[in-house]
Formats: structure tokens, C-alpha cells, sequence
């Protein structure tokens, strides 16, 4: 299989529908990647006035799709933002070394970097739009070191060729997707594009028995492929579900909503029907997460626990045993630093007494 159709088909299998609700990275994760990248072409010239005359003019190297290979540690804020540690590997073949805008025969070598960088990354939380898909964007800098493996031609009747490393500063955008495994909590699979690029290099080469140096560029496209792991990740709440607890029921709520789903109006339906045995009082308290501000999440609260209520008469149970109260952010199921949305925490209790 050619390189370009085991890229596809790793990109088909990231398309592929996992269902699971994304929740931020809070805490410690690692990632990695894996893709191919393509190096842009670059002029070859000498560092200095000797060099550039002993090397000539009007020479660049043109370099073939090669891979790239990411591995990276790093620290989710809970609130979308996270920062990483990352080394990568990339290597590519040359296809042409030209004179004059003239292709040369024999063209050979390899350019390889090597990486080090820091990145920051802020996941975009869309609250579901996707399918649990959630971008994220980034920048990161650091040090490449970039290596010309026998990188030569015969330019000139005279056989040149470039051989060494140097490494310079370098800075990087990052544009990506992840999408949650909902078998196995933090689990998420990632595709992304990397936009790289350094300060330049400063490379040796030998010209007929004698030491020079070229200048060149590295600049680069990376399309990849990966998994990231969180640490500590809460299990994903795929749907409501009643809490193991003796008469009592737990209806969860979408962000910023108090709608009723299918699911919740089943389970509101179990909890009605549970009131024959012997139950003379139902409290049904609303709850919110830490993504608003206090007074909008009292009043959020106070509309779920009245949609459950409605819903409980609805079903027949007499308004007088019905007792609905709002608690805002009070009381979560998960604490959380101000800010973070879980969806364990956007719900109402039904307790049956």
C-alpha cells in the first residue's frame, strides 16, 4: 500500500462515528501522532563570500512527501486550555537538487529533523454540535535541529555534497480535531495539521576535498494522525441515568438548557411510578454547573427542577407532594475549578421520601 493510501485510510478511520460526549482535559495527558509531511523546496546557498563562490548560484533542493512522528506530555486547565511538552521526528527524501531552475541528474540524500518545542492549545467546546468532535488550535516554539544526509548532485561537472546539522529556534501552528472513545474514559483520537518553520541552518558541505557551508530553509507541512490520553478523567456521561442510590433519580441537562430529553422523561417516568410505594413527599432540586455566573445559574436551576416538575404532573402525581427548590452551583456531583462545564454537575435530583 503507497503512502498516500495509508494516510487516507488512517483519516477514514478518525472519521469513523464514536459516540461520546467531549469534556475538557483537566489534568495530565500524553499524546502522539503519527503522519506525513512535506518539506518545502529551499535555495541552496554558501554562508559566507567564499562559499557562495565556490558553490555557485541558483541551486535548490525539492524534497519528496515523507513522515513525521509526534510525541507529546502535557496539562489540561479544565477550562479548554492546556499546555505540552513535545519531540518529533521528521525525514525526507530529496527528489531534485536543481541548477538554474534545471533538474540534476543523480540527485540523492535525506533531510531529517529533529524537534523540541512548547506548545499551548485551547479546545474549542461547541457543547455537542459535532458529535462530541471538538477543535482545538495552537502555537508552540522551541529548537529543531535539522540534518542533510548526503544531500549531492554533480552540479557543475563537480560533485557536491552536503552532509552535516545545525540547529536554530523555531515556532509552529497547530489546527486539529479529537473525538472522545466512550469505552474508555479520556481516551480520545486526534487528527490535526502542523505548520513548522525555523530561523533557518547552516549546513557543511565538501567540495572536492574542501569544508563549506550552505545556508537553507526548513519549512513544513505535517498532516497527522493519534491518540491522547487524560490521566484522570471523569467516565464520560453518555446519558441520564438513575443514581444507585434507594429513591432517587437523577435527570441530566445539556449546557445552558433546561429541556427535557427522551431519556430524562423516561427516567421521570420511573420515578412517578415509584411513588406507590408509600410516598408521600417529592423533592426535585436543580442544580448547575460553574460555567455562568451565580445569579443565571440560580435562576437555570430553578427552570430545570420546574421542566421535572411539570413533567412529574403530568404523569399524574398530585401537585401537593411536589416540592421544587433551585441550588444554582451549590452542591456539585464533581467539584470543578469556576468556569468548567461538566456534565455530571448540569442535572436535577428526585428524591422520593
Amino acid at each position: 500500500m503507497s503512502f498516500k493510501k495509508t494516510l487516507l485510510a488512517a483519516a477514514a478511520v478518525v472519521a469513523l462515528p464514536v459516540l461520546a460526549q467531549a469534556q475538557p482535559v483537566n489534568g495530565l495527558y500524553l499524546g502522539a501522532g503519527f503522519g506525513g509531511n512535506f518539506l518545502d523546496n529551499t535555495d541552496i546557498t554558501g554562508s559566507t563570500a567564499a562559499d557562495k563562490e565556490a558553490i555557485g548560484s541558483g541551486i535548490s533542493a525539492e524534497f519528496s512527501w515523507g513522515y513525521v512522528g509526534v510525541l507529546s506530555l502535557g496539562w489540561g486547565f479544565g477550562n479548554g486550555l492546556r499546555a505540552e511538552i513535545e519531540g518529533s521526528y521528521r525525514s525526507n527524501e530529496v527528489s531534485d537538487i536543481k541548477e538554474g531552475g534545471k533538474a540534476q541528474a543523480g540527485s540523492t540524500g535525506t533531510a531529517t529533523s529533529y524537534g523540541a518545542m512548547l506548545n499551548v492549545i485551547y479546545d474549542i467546546n461547541l457543547g455537542g454540535a459535532l458529535g462530541g468532535l471538538t477543535p482545538y488550535v495552537g502555537a508552540g516554539g522551541g529548537y529543531i535541529w535539522h540534518d542533510y544526509d548526503s544531500v549531492g548532485t554533480n552540479v557543475g561537472g563537480q560533485k557536491e555534497v552536503f552532509s552535516g546539522d545545525n540547529g536554530n529556534f523555531g515556532g509552529q501552528a497547530i489546527v486539529g480535531l479529537s473525538l472522545p472513545i466512550a469505552s474508555v474514559p479520556g481516551l480520545a483520537m486526534t487528527a490535526e495539521y502542523r505548520y513548522m518553520m525555523t530561523a533557518g541552518h547552516e549546513i557543511s558541505s565538501t567540495i572536492n576535498g574542501a569544508s563549506r557551508k550552505i545556508d537553507v530553509d526548513n519549512v513544513n507541512h505535517s498532516l497527522l494522525v493519534g491518540m491522547r490520553y487524560a490521566f484522570n478523567a471523569a467516565p464520560a456521561v453518555a446519558a441520564a441515568a438513575p443514581v444507585a442510590q434507594a429513591r432517587t433519580f437523577l435527570v441530566f441537562f445539556d449546557w445552558n438548557k433546561a429541556d427535557l430529553t427522551d431519556r430524562a422523561r423516561q427516567i421521570i417516568g420511573e420515578a412517578a411510578s415509584a411513588r406507590n410505594q408509600g410516598v408521600t413527599r417529592i423533592e426535585v432540586n436543580g442544580y448547575t454547573d460553574r460555567s455562568g455566573t451565580d445569579q443565571y445559574n440560580q435562576g437555570l436551576s430553578v427552570r430545570r427542577a420546574n421542566a421535572v416538575a411539570a413533567e412529574l404532573l403530568r404523569r399524574g402525581v398530585p401537585r401537593n407532594q411536589i416540592v421544587t427548590r433551585g441550588f444554582g452551583e451549590a452542591n456539585p456531583l464533581v467539584p470543578t475549578a469556576d468556569g468548567v462545564r461538566e456534565p455530571q454537575n448540569r442535572r436535577v435530583e428526585i428524591i422520593l421520601r
